[in-house]
């Protein structure tokens, strides 16, 4: 993911919200939640977008807990089996789980951010034979005629993966398809 300001995974990324508990009063904002409060008092809990939150959060004015996409359960689920685990639905339809935790990392200290670190190094690395793996594949598939169950099922598996690993599946089906042609289209393939 781009650290560019125009980079639209980046803004994706940043409009997830986190659970954010205010440590004091602030006049003037309780519209943030939607309610009808005029502020927002000490101890409230809200969910913030991420652009926002930064400044509450670096200004001392708020907390945050680590969101549900990277809490005890997902990453149980994750060290048991990372290849099984939905990432696109932790972060809704076409989000970026590894975008959104690299800038959760940020806010983190040190210590929680090298865990958090491990975290999105070590799933990137389980998942990232597979779906090499599915996209030469269904490339090979799809190739052969274009039978309708095998597009449902690639579908199905796409669907699964982060917006990273969508990028990468999709490069790597397209390179199957070229070395297939280019293997059947050369002197060698002719033999």
């Amino acid at each position: 993911m781009d650290e560019d300001y125009y980079s639209i995974d980046s803004i994706l990324a940043e409009n997830q919200k986190i659970q954010c508990t205010f440590k004091v009063d602030i006049p003037e904002m309780g519209h943030l939640d939607g309610g009808m409060e005029r502020d927002i008092k000490a101890l409230s809990k809200m969910q913030i977008p991420l652009w926002m939150a930064y400044i509450l959060i670096y200004s001392d004015y708020a907390d945050f807990t680590i969101p549900p996409p990277f809490n005890a359960r997902v990453r149980n689920a994750l060290n048991a089996e990372a290849r099984s685990v939905r990432l696109s639905g932790l972060v809704g339809q076409g989000g970026s789980w590894y975008g959104f935790g690299k800038i959760i990392m940020q806010l983190l200290d040190d210590i929680p951010a090298t865990e958090m670190s491990n975290i999105l190094t070590k799933t990137f690395r389980d998942r990232l034979l597979e779906v090499i793996d599915q996209a030469q594949h269904f490339a090979a598939l799809g190739s052969g005629g274009g039978v309708r169950s095998t597009a449902d099922v690639t579908q199905m598996f796409r669907e699964g993966l982060d917006s990273t690993e969508r990028e990468l599946f999709i490069l790597a089906q397209e390179s199957a398809k070229r070395t297939k042609k280019w293997y059947e289209t050369s002197e060698r393939g002719r033999r």
